[in-house]
Formats: structure tokens, sequence, C-alpha cells
């Protein structure tokens, strides 16, 4: 076979075969493909895309690029994992991974860091002292069957192909090709040995999908991928017009995640999508036989304190300062500069624009502008305002966590041009928009 007859091919819109496309990523694998023909190859895909057949076999072929994970030795619950294709204020892994151990699921979750606006959940870990996001798979492993879960970053073993490829596509313009970023997302999530999946496709103006159209192609050819590999998968669409929960950025998203598993006082949306997508997987691998039974059995981890310790044994196996963990809220890391942000004007929120608030996490240095940045942990916002709450002038919409004094006033007012507020009180749209199975 020739890889440029391969490039040809797609680019006239011809079936590609499941031997030319496994060929293709082998070679690109090897280093005996040019970066040039491989960024070729991901232009012809996003202009003339794939069909499911061609989906599903470039997704095997780049999972088969590096070691699958198998799991020897756990036979008393199902393998399981949710993926989120990235939001502001999303920190639902850090409570549904030791939920769902606590309910008999096995969870190995490979996590990213930060994306342009949206959080990382990694770099939520790397906040806490200690924490180690980067292990071997022995390690990994190790700890999955020892607390029922870890979340780590993809190592170079799983799904190297992959890690080539993004590296490609981040540069020639074509991230967005939903074939592409199926492949992507499903060769890590696949090489892990997964039995059961759940996705959480985020849609509205602070994902990367805000139509909802767009948001359900997404999901259609995620779920149909995977299940086609043998991995029952379904998804949920969830809302991304107001962020997740009430903080976003780091450290802060953690002490939330943190206050949730110990059973504190939780936002309402925040609750919503943690639930919705935990009782997914719960039904899906039998754990639970309704929804009921699945929140049931949820809720009683949170109640009993075992999803908490579930967290505990996760973080300490991987490093973390037991210590700090036991009281994250007083000894966790802090920005020296806390202050509240007022509107202008009273009324009822009506909109927020999500967006420009993550990326006022960015302007605070708790994000990215190149890939080896080092960032603030401790940046970001609390008690971030909901659409419909009613707010005065002596009303904080939120309160900033700052590392620069002289930053404050900058991002204070970033934050007041991302919400609208109106007269009225608007109607509130669902967190919950589409299930597809």
């Amino acid at each position: 076979m020739l890889p440029q007859e391969i490039i040809r091919k797609k680019r006239n819109k011809e079936q590609l075969s499941a031997e030319e496309i496994s060929f293709f990523i082998k070679e690109m694998t090897s280093g005996r493909l040019a970066d040039i023909q491989a960024a070729s190859f991901t232009m012809a895909v996003f202009f003339n895309g794939m069909s499911k057949e061609e989906m599903l076999a470039l997704t095997l072929a780049m999972r088969d690029s590096g070691e699958k994970l198998t799991w020897e030795g756990i036979s008393d619950g199902p393998i399981v994992d949710k993926h989120s294709t990235g939001g502001v204020g999303d920190k639902v892994s850090l409570m549904l991974a030791p939920m769902l151990a606590a309910c008999g699921a096995y969870v190995p979750m490979i996590a990213g860091r930060g994306l342009g606006h949206t959080g990382g959940t990694l770099d939520k870990l790397d906040s806490l002292s200690g924490y180690q996001t980067n292990v071997d798979i022995d390690v990994f492993k190790k700890t999955v069957k020892q607390a029922g879960c870890a979340i780590i970053g993809q190592t170079a073993d799983l799904a190297p192909a992959d890690r080539k490829l993004y590296a490609i596509r981040d540069v020639c313009a074509t991230v967005e090709s939903i074939p592409l970023i199926t492949a992507s997302i499903l060769s890590k999530k696949l090489s892990a040995g997964l039995q059961y999946l759940v996705m959480d496709i985020k849609c509205g103006n602070g994902a990367f999908m805000e139509n909802i159209n767009r948001a359900s192609e997404l999901a259609h050819a995620i779920a149909n991928t995977a299940n086609g590999a043998g991995t029952k998968t379904t998804a949920l669409l969830t809302d991304m017009d107001s962020i997740l929960g009430t903080t976003v950025g780091n450290a802060l998203e953690l002490q939330e995640a943190l206050s949730y598993l110990k059973g504190e006082k939780a936002d309402s949306r925040l609750d919503e999508v943690t639930m919705a997508l935990c009782a997914e997987l719960l039904l899906n691998s039998g754990l639970a036989q309704t929804t009921a039974e699945a929140e049931q059995k949820l809720r009683h981890t949170i109640s009993s304190g075992l999803a908490y310790e579930h967290f505990v044994k996760m973080a300490t196996s991987l490093g973390a300062d037991s210590k700090i963990l036991e009281n994250f809220a007083t000894h966790g890391l802090k920005a020296p500069y806390v202050e509240p942000i007022y509107p202008t004007t009273s009324g009822y929120v009506a909109a927020i624009d999500t967006r420009q608030v993550g990326l006022g996490v960015i302007m605070l240095g708790g994000g990215r502008t190149h890939p080896e940045q080092k960032i603030n942990y401790t940046t970001g916002f609390t008690s971030f305002c909901q659409i419909g709450d009613k707010v005065d002038t002596k009303t904080p919409l939120c309160y900033i966590h700052a590392e620069d004094k002289d930053k404050i006033k900058e991002v204070a007012e970033s934050v007041r041009q991302a919400i609208t507020i109106a007269d009225t009180k608007p109607a509130l749209s669902p967190v919950i928009l589409r299930k597809i199975a």
C-alpha cells in the first residue's frame, strides 16, 4: 500500500478499507510517514468525513497502536468510565469516579488537561499536593484494584497514535472534525479495557459544540463507534450555557468536589448532571435495575461517607498528602487576594457568556496560553451566580481569587460584561438536554 494513494482516495470521497486505515496509522505511529502526509489525511477527512465503518476502523487502529489494558483479578465489578467534551466549572469526574467505586464498579479514568477556555481534570488534581497524575500502568492498575478508581493522564504506552495525530490536527486546523474527535476520544478510552462508557457531550456557549445539532451528531458518532467496538455506550447532551457548579478554577473546583462528596450543600445543576451520568453507568452495567435504585445507591455513597473514603484512598495511593486532604478548605492552596465582583445594576441574571468566564481564569493565570505553561492553581471564581438569580449592587456576582492584584480590575470588568442582567426572571433551560444510545 502507498500512503499517498490512501490520501487520494479519501480526498476523492472514496471509502477506505479497514486494512488501508490500519496501514496508514501504523506507518504514522512508527515514524515512517511524513507529518505532511498525516496532515493531508486529516484535511481530507475534515472536508469529506467518514462512514460509520471508517470511523470504527480508525478508532480501533489508533487504540491498537499501543498497549491495551486488561483487568485480570477483577471479577466482582464492571469496568466503567465517563468522558466529557469539556466545559467551564465541570468537576464531575472528581465525584463520579469514587461514587461509582463505592457502588461496586471499577473506574480506570484517563483524563486530560485544560483545553482552550475549558478546565481539565488533571489540572484540578494537580492542585492537591503530592497527587501524581503521571504514573506508569502498573501503579495505575494497582490503584484501580485497591481503591476502585484512579484518575491519571495518558501514558506513553496507551494510544500513541492519538498523541501524534492530535498534535498534527492542532496545527493544521482540523481539530473540529467529528470523525477525528471520535477516534481521538475513544482510542484512549477503549485502550483502558472498558466494558461500559457514558459520554457527557456539552452543548452551549461554554462548550466546543455550541449547536445542539452538531453536539447530537458527535454523540451519535461516539455512541455508534464505541458500541461497534464492544463497549456499551450512551451519551447525554448537557447544558453549558452557564457554569457547572459555583466554582471555576482548579483548587477551587477541587474544594467544591470534596464538599459534594462529604454531603455538604451541592449546586443543583452540578448534582443533576453528576447523578444522571452515574446512574447511566449503574443501569448499563447492571449494578442497578431502575433509575430510582441507582439514585438511592448513589445518595447512600455520599451519606455513608463511602464515596469520600474511595476518593481519599485513590488520592493517597497516588501520592497525595493525607493531612492536606483531610482539611483541604484550610490547608489547600489559596490565592492571596479574594474580592467580590458586584453588578452595576439590579435585576435577574438572564444569560452568561460562559466561554468568557473560562477565559477569565486564563487571564488570572489559571489556564494556559501555550502547552508547556505552568499555571496558578489558586485562581478563579467562587459563589458564581446562576441564570435566574436575583442580584443587586450589594449582591456579588461572584468572588474573584487572584494571585496578582493588578489583574483583578480587568478580570472583574470582563466578568461583568459576560453576565446579562434583565428586569424579569428568565425561563430556566433543562440541564439534561437529550439522551443518545
